[in-house]
């Protein structure tokens, strides 16, 4: 960390499940007041991005006003130079699910513009939602499936994923480190950047790129706090 704090560093992160805890509807994800104040804080001493699953606009709204170098929405797939009109082969997708999956209970598909989210939180019979969910995208062409917590992410199979993403804003801020933290199977792709990377998960996983952990969400400010004093010193 305090190697970190001497060099040239990319301060990367997810939204929920990183910054903000994990919320029974996405609506409902909104950052802690510390977290806000300490990236706030963050990022006035370090080039600072956002790479999340959320659309950029959405992420953007639950910043308020939180200064970053840039917010990276879609699984990697949008930044502000990207175009705002929404892929035609997302809505051909969202579709064929709502077809296929019909009204199985608490299920419901998220249209983010350049990439679905089909969530299965809500559903009394989460394993079957997932199988029918998984049966369901594979008659879909040009998708990337990328599973999650109590979800299924769908994007376009050549759009940026999150390392590529990652990658691009290292390069763009001219940066020599990278840390990155996040917690769910489409962060594995950031996790696994090749370079001068500390990849630091939410949650300990057995099986992930990332060698770093904190042990539950509500440890980030911690981590917030000791970036931002050890960058003082």
């Amino acid at each position: 960390m305090t190697r970190l704090a001497h060099e040239r560093t990319l301060c990367a992160f997810d939204f929920d499940g990183t910054l903000s805890p994990i919320v029974e509807y996405p609506g409902q994800a909104v950052m802690g007041g510390q977290t806000r104040i300490l990236l706030g804080r963050l990022a006035a001493l370090y080039p600072c991005v956002i790479v999340s699953g959320r659309s950029r606009p959405d992420v953007l709204a639950r910043l308020r006003g939180v200064k970053v170098a840039r917010v990276v929405g879609n699984h990697g797939a949008e930044t502000e130079a990207t175009t705002a009109k929404p892929d035609s082969r997302v809505a051909q997708w969202k579709a064929s699910l709502e077809y296929e999956l019909g009204a199985f209970p608490g299920l419901w598909v998220e249209d983010k513009g350049l990439s679905l989210a089909v969530h299965y939180r809500q559903s009394p019979q989460k394993t079957e939602a997932r199988r029918r969910i998984l049966a369901a995208t594979r008659n879909l062409r040009h998708v990337r499936v990328v599973g999650g917590k109590q979800v299924v992410n769908l994007t376009v199979d050549r759009a940026p994923d999150k390392g590529e993403a990652l990658a691009a804003e290292r390069d763009r801020l001219l940066c020599n480190w990278v840390l990155y933290v996040g917690d769910d199977e489409n962060d594995e792709d950031a996790f696994a950047l090749h370079g001068n990377i500390v990849p630091v998960r939410i949650g300990r996983k057995r099986h992930s790129h990332a060698r770093y952990y904190l042990h539950t969400q509500a440890e980030i400010d911690k981590l917030l706090e000791l970036l931002v004093l050890l960058r003082g010193h």
